[in-house]
């Protein structure tokens, strides 16, 4: 009966290790995720950048955050294709004068979409965080109430 219980302790204390590590784990990943999404922000605040005039949404305001910056690469494209007719960078004739101004624009609207991104990630970061603290906050709470039943046994 004292090896089952011994098994028993030890199997109870590996398990309560396990779910500190996990909620540690999901500490870690938020302040990642929020130092990740700070540093972009700056990044891009740093650009000085302002959505443009004529924009579906947040037409005037600095980008800083993700749908600033899809907002303005967004407005990017539509003005990159008016100025073109409706032609992309791939369908412009490679003598066509618009062609570098068409490719700088596709090249904003890339780097745009990668902040945008990167704030996503940076956000399932921070979710992943907080279901791993409470997946190890009820794990370690099924545990004590487990282990309370068990000694009283």
């Amino acid at each position: 009966m004292s090896t089952i219980s011994s098994n028993l302790d030890k199997s109870l204390r590996l398990a309560r290790i396990a779910s500190i590590g996990v909620i540690v784990l999901g500490i870690l990943f938020i302040v990642v995720g929020v130092v990740a999404w700070i540093a972009v922000s700056i990044k891009l605040r740093a650009e000085g950048i302002t959505v443009s005039e004529g924009a579906p949404f947040l037409e005037g305001w600095e980008v800083a955050g993700p749908l600033t910056a899809f907002a303005q690469a967004d407005i990017i494209n539509t003005h990159a294709l008016a100025m073109t007719d409706g032609l992309t960078y791939a369908q412009l004739a490679q003598d066509d004068p618009m062609r570098a101004t068409v490719m700088n624009a596709s090249f904003l609207r890339a780097s745009l979409f990668t902040s945008v991104i990167s704030f996503g990630i940076a956000l399932f970061a921070i979710g992943v965080g907080v279901v791993s603290i409470l997946l190890g906050w009820v794990s370690t709470t099924l545990l004590k109430a487990r282990g309370a039943s068990a000694s009283a046994a």
